[in-house]
């Protein structure tokens, strides 16, 4: 496992010197490497782990540090992290082997004395017992018992309460379920099913959302089902958003930022593949990406097209709905990126204007008596509910509207993972008086 661990550690040096999304770099790097399938597994394993549980990781290296002001290099750093993450949290892996092995990376990097420190602090941890750092308050508690920044947990215990934001700790921890949606244009979604389940996976289906189902096995991309479009993966936060906007065969409906076209899917399905689903991004890469998940699909509505969405198009038609899933701080979705979590939070505080200006935008494409969703995959007030709130008080052609039955009364609704046993979400609707 030498390799594996050397590979972890290398990943998330570049976690840190990169703004990569951790799902991506790790499928890269594991497809061009030569590891074998057991290794593969366990990089994966590691490298998540370590960076889900990194700030836990950190207090205890710095409660373990003979110098509490000395300053460690990302590499160094990241492999006391990963000796700590397999001491505290790796049943399969020895003690020894966890430092033995940790020792062994630090010998390779330039300052021969780094091994013995490695070696000491981690042998320190085991002998007091792989004690964990005291905590002042419940803030710090929580902090520590769900690794998350103590400014997250402040701010989810401020918005939502307690109750709701330890369930939301609680669930940006561990595997997140993978979900697909069937795709009926195509057969029905029991024999769907059966198509997965003679791929290898386990497969049942979601009593939240119909022609869903949560899958276990691994390589869905890789599947006879995936590969026929039969399939693709989505969350169950986002079918209903897509069930939201409540669009109708021979519609024409638009899609503002659409990429990488999961939701557009979705509604073209859902319209029976009857109308005009115009699905846009800015980057021109990002719009290939719609049109070969749509061209897998055999979905002939969608037309994708580069677009801004900050800025109003006449060449659009006006529409009878308007999907404005707008770019976020992600915070609802830290389980799958646990990358988010450790962001500067002042690199949030522009989001909401921009946001802003989208779901201003796109509101000029909605015909009279059309819908307009706003959503986002964030749990932050400030991008949710205060967005729809000013766009309510700023454009008087538009109402409230109603979400479905399934998802509760009123406009909108931030969905939490205690939920559903989705991800983290926010879906409001509106619609434009006639």
């Amino acid at each position: 496992m030498a390799g594996a661990r050397s590979l972890a550690v290398k990943l998330l040096n570049k976690m840190e010197s990169s703004a990569a999304y951790s799902n991506l770099l790790l499928d890269e790097a594991l497809s061009r490497s030569q590891l074998p399938a057991q290794d593969k597994k366990f990089v994966s394993a590691l490298f998540y782990g370590t960076l889900e549980r990194a700030y836990i990781l950190d207090e205890i290296i710095k409660a373990n540090l003979t110098n509490p002001g000395a300053k460690l290099s990302i590499e160094v750093r990241n492999i006391l992290r990963t000796g700590i993450y397999q001491l505290l949290y790796m049943d399969s892996v020895p003690d020894n082997a966890a430092v033995d092995e940790s020792v062994k990376l630090a010998k390779r990097c330039k300052n021969p004395a780094l091994a013995g420190f490695v070696n000491g602090l981690l042998r320190s941890f085991i002998r007091s017992g792989k004690q964990l750092p005291k905590c002042k308050d419940k803030e710090q508690q929580l902090a520590l018992d769900y690794s998350c920044p103590v400014w997250l947990v402040r701010k989810w215990r401020r918005e939502y309460g307690d109750k709701t934001a330890e369930a939301i700790l609680s669930a940006s921890l561990g595997q997140p379920p993978t979900t697909v949606r069937a795709n009926t244009l195509k057969m029905p979604a029991d024999q769907i099913a059966e198509v997965l389940r003679s791929d290898g996976f386990k497969c049942e289906p979601s009593p939240r959302t119909a022609d869903c189902f949560r899958i276990a096995g691994a390589g869905i991309e890789q599947s006879r089902a995936y590969s026929d479009g039969l399939i693709h993966v989505q969350d169950i936060s986002c079918m209903l958003c897509c069930k939201a906007l409540g669009a109708r065969p021979g519609e024409t409906v638009l899609d503002i930022c659409s990429a990488p076209g999961g939701k557009a899917f979705t509604v073209a399905e859902l319209m029976q593949d009857k109308g005009r689903l115009l699905a846009f991004d800015l980057h021109e890469n990002r719009v290939r990406l719609i049109r070969s998940g749509a061209q897998r699909l055999g979905l002939s509505i969608i037309e994708a097209q580069t677009n801004d969405g900050k800025v109003f198009n006449n060449a659009l038609p006006q529409a009878d709905r308007v999907l404005c899933d707008v770019p976020c701080s992600g915070l609802g979705v830290i389980r799958r990126k646990p990358e988010i979590k450790y962001k500067d939070p002042a690199e949030f505080e522009r989001l909401p204007q921009v946001q802003y200006e989208i779901l201003s935008t796109s509101s000029g494409y909605v015909k009279p008596g059309g819908t307009l969703v706003y959503s986002t995959c964030t749990l932050s007030r400030a991008e949710n509910d205060e967005v729809t709130e000013r766009f309510l008080k700023e454009h008087l052609d538009f109402e409230a509207g109603s979400l479905p039955d399934k998802l509760g009364s009123g406009r909108d609704i931030t969905v939490t993972p205690d939920m559903f046993g989705s991800d983290g979400f926010y879906i409001a609707i509106f619609v434009r008086r006639k």
